[in-house]
Formats: structure tokens, sequence, C-alpha cells
């Protein structure tokens, strides 16, 4: 046992990224996992009761952020104070590594905040409880996207950007009936103000869409950035994402998408709180269903933050053929992999000490601790 250890904990279940050690201990130093094993902990080590001790979670695609920001509709909060509040509940739910879903390209009514700026003082101020990186979500057609593009595309902490394209009657909303739906509960806009808004996305797709895709691959790829598409549901979606060198296809909508995405070695990502609901809100592809053929490799919290966790310790009831380890790995070291950060997302010697403990009753996780770099952080 290394005596430099600063902090050791026994008597947990430690999810490794092949197994599950069903009674062992851990133990991490200087920020990063030093040692652990099997059976009893040295004396003197923190009980976890026989608590799941697991990687921190890693989310690639949430916007929870503009809920903190814009709590009701036309409603805005101070952007750092929203960013440390949203920090607070990513941490709780077990997050250690969060990259925020940034919209690139908007719409005319819709506010920014300054929210990449709020994220870069929260950090340099210490406010933060996890590590943020930033997704950029390019929304292809609009007319703004390269611009707001070339203002963040530089920064260091950029790892991930999507390329979007919401435009009625297509992707996640072929049926535009369901879109409405979607806009009338997020915005409150009436039929009337939707019929103008499509009418102004589907000429800005006509006029926009070809050139900016086409610059927004060319400078992701130049700044070596992962490219990830975005609800695919056609074949011709899918050579699309192929021939953009994309690495992740984030939330195809149909079975024929998610079988050609896999074959043409695309990971796969999609939401959490599909898994937990049992499906799709806007009526496509279950996840189970894509994991039940084996076609799920990243699980995204995307707008509700704590199912990331819970999704995960759904997956093997759903799936049998997914054990807890490989359900763990959707939501640590797959999405870790996906985009570079090698340094975490497992328990190994000389990996990050991003861990979590948690306690699971009535089919609910409870996160009970969080250390991020062997430091308590909620």
């Amino acid at each position: 046992m290394n005596a430099k250890s600063e902090t050791t904990i026994g008597n947990a279940r430690i999810v490794l990224a092949d197994r599950v050690i069903e009674r062992g201990w851990i133990a991490f130093s200087d920020g990063h996992v030093a040692e652990f094993g099997e059976g009893d902990g040295p004396a003197g080590c923190e009980d976890a009761g026989g608590d799941l001790v697991m990687p921190g979670l890693i989310e690639l695609h949430t916007d929870h952020l503009e809920a903190h920001y814009e709590p009701r509709p036309k409603v805005f909060w101070n952007p750092i104070a929203a960013v440390v509040s949203y920090d607070g509940q990513l941490a709780t739910c077990g997050i250690t590594t969060v990259l925020d879903s940034l919209r690139v390209g908007r719409d005319d009514d819709v506010r920014d905040g300054g929210l990449a700026e709020a994220i870069t003082s929260a950090r340099d101020a210490g406010m933060m409880r996890v590590d943020h990186f930033l997704h950029l979500r390019c929304e292809i057609p609009m007319p703004n996207v390269l611009d707001e593009m070339q203002e963040l595309i530089g920064r260091p902490d950029v790892r991930l950007m999507s390329l979007m394209d919401h435009t009625p009657g297509q992707r996640q909303f072929r049926d535009e009936a369901k879109l409405r739906i979607y806009y009338r509960g997020k915005g409150g806009k009436t039929d009337a103000e939707l019929d103008v808004m499509f009418e102004r996305r589907t000429a800005y797709q006509k006029a926009y869409a070809e050139t900016n895709l086409r610059e927004v691959v060319a400078q992701a790829h130049a700044h070596k950035i992962p490219l990830a598409s975005h609800d695919d549901t056609t074949g011709e979606n899918v050579t699309d994402a192929i021939r953009d060198r994309v690495s992740v296809a984030e939330f195809p909508t149909t079975m024929e998408a998610a079988h050609a995405l896999h074959q043409a070695g695309i990971g796969i990502l999609m939401g959490a709180p599909n898994v937990v609901r049992g499906g799709s809100h806007s009526g496509n592809i279950a996840a189970v269903d894509l994991a039940r053929e084996g076609l799920l490799d990243i699980l995204s919290s995307d707008y509700v933050p704590s199912s990331l966790l819970m999704g995960a310790l759904q997956l093997p009831r759903h799936v049998p053929a997914i054990d807890l380890a490989a359900a763990v790995r959707t939501v640590t070291k797959a999405p870790a992999e996906a985009v570079g950060l090698h340094d975490r997302g497992e328990i190994a010697v000389g990996k990050r000490a991003d861990l979590i403990r948690v306690h699971v009753a009535h089919d609910v996780p409870v996160v009970r601790a969080v250390w991020r770099k062997g430091q308590r952080v909620a």
C-alpha cells in the first residue's frame, strides 16, 4: 500500500472499464488513481458502505446551461451566476467533465448572453466544481453561423463541433407538427409566428446551408476539432457524415441510419432521457432498441443532467448483453476517447482521480460524493 495516498475508500463496488470488483478498495494521491484492489482495504480507509465507486461521468452534449441563463421565457439571469448554478447541478449528478453545448448560428430572437465568456470568467475565478470544455452546435443554414464560429473556434477549450440543421420537415423533425409542439412549449410561440419562422428557416437553408457547411467542416478539420453529425435519418445523411469525416453521430433517428453509421466506424451517441423514458420525445428511434442491436456507444444527458447516471445504470436491465461495466463505459471511457481526453474516463493507475460514489435506492441513483483530480467537490 502506498503511504502517500491522500484518500482511500474501502467496502465499495468498484466499476472498472472491463469488470466490477464486487468488494474492493481504491486509493488516490496527487490527483490520480494510485492503487486499487479486491477485498478489505487498509485500516482507517473511508467506508463506502457497499456503494458503487466509478469514474466521474463525461458529458458531450448538454444545452442545459440555457435553462439556468433563461429560467423563464425572456427572463435572463446573470450569466456567471447561471454558469455556477449549472456547474453545481452537474457535479451533484456525478458529471466531472462537461462539454457545454453553445449555439453557433442563432435566430434573431435568441440571446447568447456571453455564455462562453461567463464560463471563462467562472473558471478563472476558481468558481467551478467540474471541468468545462465547449461544444459548438453549428446551425448550418443560419446566415450568422460563420461569424459566430470564428469568434469561438480558436479557443483552446473547444473540444467538439456538431453540424446541425433544424430546418422544418427533415431529420429530427420530419413531422412538422412535432416541431410546432416543441416550439409552442419551449417559447410559447403562436402558429402564426411559427409560420413566419419556418418559412424563414427554409429560405435560409436554400440560401446558405451548402456554403456554410463546407466552411464549418474545413475550419473544424483545420483546428483538429472532432466533428459530430446530428439527427442522421437517411442513407444520404450518413453519406454526408462520412464525406465530412465526422467521428460521432448524435441522435440518429432511424435504425437504417444507425446501422450505416456503425458500419462506417462512426460512434453513435444517444440521449439518456430516451433510455429513462423508454423512447424519444420526438417520436424517433428508441436508444434501447439501438443498444440491443449493438449500435449504442455513448450516452448524453442532453436536457436532463441527472439522466446520464440513471440511464447508464438502467441499460443492463433493458439489454442483458450489456453488463454494468459496459454500461458505465458509455458515460465515461467512450465519451472521453471520442474527444481526446485520454487522461480520464476509467479507473486505472495513473488516470485522473475523477471519481463518484453512488448509492442506489428505489431504482434511483444518488451521488453521495464527487472527487475531481482527487479533491472532494460535492
